[in-house]
Formats: structure tokens, sequence, C-alpha cells
């Protein structure tokens, strides 16, 4: 065995980085093992690189919108290479900040493919064909996962891609760009491009957009891109892919087969967990739906193995494998934890997920706790407090008006359980409520601190003064 380590983990994404640094700090000899980039596909094939065309096609979107404002431009263009070189430029940047931390903290990095063939060893297949053999106290799975190909007739064609090549094609041939899935990723596609001038279409299996969230923000979506001009199929089968006289999408909706003709088809449907070839002959991992099955601290079928992030069964965002991931070292180095993922507050008697999800579309999307219907099948009586943006000074002035905020709180109690809001800034503005949630706070805590004003943060007070009217 070459080395000798704490820790190994592998993985270079959120997942792995995080438990990487936390682990050096603690004194812990640590490795990461990466088979691509450094960073994971959440730096390079997702996060960051999707965020970054979606804030340059809303700079495009603004520009050829600012006679609203009193300003005048010659009409916009854009150039997609350019565009595309400037997300390179956010990923490059991001990736060697990373790089920084490992060097300042003394984690050894290693690029290869590995395998976990021991509770205590992994081996690590170099890409000259060489193969090294590690040994570790403790090994971290956070291999994270990729687009899933779902069994469509046609799915292999030409012009049908996944999120991976549309961020790696910098040629413009989304004329007609046709997306089969709406989830976060379908949809903040559709508004990126549908900024910069294709014709979009977005078909989604289930009866409404973004299935998971409240019911109340999947409608307020819906029509806010039928506004925008991008057509949603909602409860629509995806029968088969054609290119017979050009690209097409086949789909059947109540019953009526309908075809859409493309330029480009993405396939948006979900993810699938990297556990290929994760193991040696001798080693196996308990598994169940195709990702990995760990306990409530995250360890696996074979003790001192655990895993965290896309990997494993659950919610799959960057910042909870982050969260996941601390959690197991801190645990591991006998720390106490620093980060909850979950609270059972006294008044609600069920678990209240605290992870924030968002969606960074124009306006953005977010929501953390549980909606008023998840809190209804609970049997948790709620009041809630709801507040349209068209009344806020700073959407008023940046002529955002559209969206609002909804926070559901536990009827007696007033404690806050849920918050879902559609409008500017709200991927920001969530990290209160998400806070709040976490520490038990009711309405009465979260009124005693003011909000500036004009801001958009204003809405929450708003939100917050309607459960009393």
């Amino acid at each position: 065995m070459d080395k000798l380590f704490d820790l190994i983990i592998i993985g270079a994404g959120p997942g792995g980085y995080a438990a990487a640094e936390h682990a050096a700090k603690f004194g812990m000899k640590t490795a990461v093992i990466e088979e691509r980039e450094l960073g994971g596909t959440c730096i390079n094939r997702g996060c960051i690189p999707t965020k970054s065309l979606i804030y340059a096609a809303r700079l495009y979107s603004i520009m050829n919108h600012c006679g609203q404002f009193g300003l005048q431009f010659e009409q916009g263009s854009f150039d997609l290479k350019k565009i595309f070189s400037y997300k390179d430029d956010a990923v490059g940047q991001f990736r060697d900040g990373i790089r920084h931390k490992f060097q300042e903290n003394g984690i050894t990095y290693i690029e290869g493919h590995a395998r976990v063939i021991g509770s205590k060893s992994v081996r690590v297949a170099a890409a000259d064909g060489s193969e090294t053999t590690y040994g570790a106290q403790h090994i971290l799975i956070a291999s994270g996962a990729r687009p899933a190909i779902p069994p469509i007739p046609g799915v292999l064609l030409p012009g049908v891609v996944t999120s991976r090549e549309v961020l790696s094609e910098p040629v413009w041939n989304y004329d007609r760009f046709v997306i089969i899935g709406g989830g976060v990723v379908g949809i903040e596609f559709a508004t990126v491009f549908n900024a910069l001038g294709a014709q979009v279409s977005v078909i989604e299996q289930a009866e409404r957009l973004l299935p998971p969230m409240d019911e109340e923000l999947s409608e307020n979506l819906e029509s806010l891109l039928r506004s925008r001009g991008i057509e949603v199929y909602t409860g629509a089968q995806v029968e088969r892919i054609t290119n017979e006289g050009g690209l097409a999408c086949c789909f059947t909706q109540a019953g009526v087969e309908q075809t859409l003709p493309a330029t480009r088809i993405l396939v948006a449907v979900g993810r699938r967990a990297n556990i290929d070839d994760l193991t040696g002959e001798n080693v196996s991992l308990e598994t169940r739906n195709g990702r990995i099955v760990v306990n409530g601290d995250f360890m696996t079928s074979i003790r001192g193995v655990y895993a965290v992030g896309d990997v494993i069964e659950g919610i799959q965002l960057a910042h909870l494998a982050s969260a996941q991931g601390i959690h197991v070292v801190e645990k591991l180095a006998g720390k106490p934890s620093s980060v909850l993922l979950s609270t059972v507050p006294s008044g609600a008697f069920v678990d209240l997920p605290i992870v924030p999800s968002c969606i960074y579309i124009d306006p953005e999307i977010a929501s953390v706790g549980i909606s008023e219907a998840e809190a209804k099948r609970h049997g948790i009586s709620v009041k809630c407090g709801r507040y349209s943006m068209s009344g806020n000074g700073k959407a008023i002035i940046s002529k955002e008006e559209s969206g609002f905020i909804k926070l559901v709180f536990e009827a007696h109690s007033r404690m806050l359980i849920g918050a879902q809001m559609i409008c500017p800034r709200a991927t920001d503005m969530i990290g209160e409520l998400a806070t709040a949630i976490a520490n038990g706070l009711t309405a009465r805590h979260l009124m005693f601190a003011m909000r500036a004003h004009p801001t958009f943060n204003e809405g929450i007070a708003e939100a917050i003064r309607n459960i009393e009217e």
C-alpha cells in the first residue's frame, strides 16, 4: 500500500471538497480522488456554468427592454461564443479557488478512477493505465450523478442532448428548442434560451411543472412562462423522437398525439448516481433504486465507508451534499455538529427540512420547510401569510412586480414551518427563513428585526403581517 490517510474522499464536487477542507482543519490527513475536473458536476457542468448563462441571458433581456427606464440603445445582439467564454472564466475562477484551498490546507489531490477494494483501501487507476492502492481509516464516497437517459425511442439521435452538451457547445442551434422535463434543469434552460430568442417548448409528464414544489408556485410559474411565449405541455407522455425530414418530438397529451419539430431536444428528466465500477470484485455496497443506501450518519453497508450527496437517496442539491459531507467529518473528528439537515419543532411534531431549494430563473423561485398542503397532510393546523410583490417599492423601481411570498405558520404557536417565494432575489432571501425554521422562530420573533426600505426583503415582513388580517 503506497500511502496512508485518515480520510480518503472519492469525488471532488461540493460534497467532497467541503468535507476535505473541514477534515484538514481538524488535523486529519486527507486525500481527494477525482476522475474528471476538480469541482465536480456543480462547478464544471451544473450550478456555476448554468447560472452564468442565466445571468448573461437576463442582462440581454434587460438590455432589450431598457426603453421602459428611459434608456435607448441600438438593437441588442449577443455572441454565444463570448457568453460561453465568460461562463468558462467563472468556472475556472471557482475551480482555482478550490485548488488553492487544497494546497493551503495540505489536502492531497489525486487524479484517476477510484474503486473501493476494502473498508480501508482504495485503488486508483490513472489515465496512463497505472494503478495505485491507498489506505485510509475512513472512506467517503461523494461521486455525484450524471444526467439520466430515459428509454425513449430515438433518444440517442443526433441533436438530442443533455445539460452536459448544452453547456459545452457554443454553437447556436436552438431556434426551435424542445425540452423534455419540467423540473429545475429544464425550466432554467427554457428561460435562458427563450431570453436569447429561441422558440421553446417544455414537455412535462406530471400534471404540473416542478411537481415537488408548492402548487401555487407551479401555477404562477406556468403562467409566467406562457406569457413569455414558452409553450408548456403538462400531463404529457413523450412517445418517441424521430428524424424523418427533420428532428421532432412526438408526445401524447389527453389522449391526443402531437409532434413538435425541433433543431435541438434537451432531455432533462433527472440524474443517475455515479456508482458504476465504484467497488472492487470482492466488495459490494448495498444500493436501492440505483443509489447507495446509508444510515442516519451516512455510513454505507460497509463499516467505515460513508456516502453523501447525489450518490445517495434524497434531494440532489450541491449545498445539501456539502452539509452532509461536513456532518460526516465532524462525526469522525468527534466534534459537535455545526449544521442541521432537518428539525422537529415541539409545536409541529413533524420533521421539517431546512434545506433551501432554489431555481435561478427570472423571477427566482425558492422554498424551505413544508408547504401548506404538506402541513395539512400531516394534520398540522396552519395560518398562511401572503404578499404580492406588486406593491413592493424595490420591485416597482426595477419593474419586477410579478410574484409573491408565502409563509406557512403553525396556527397556535405562530412558528414558521415553511416558506415559498417566486420573486426577485428569492434565492438570497430564503436563507433568513431557513434560519428561522432551524431555530423555531415565530411570527413575533421575525417581526422584531426591521427590514430596510426599499428592499425586496420588506415583502417578508408584509407576508408576516398578513396572517393577522
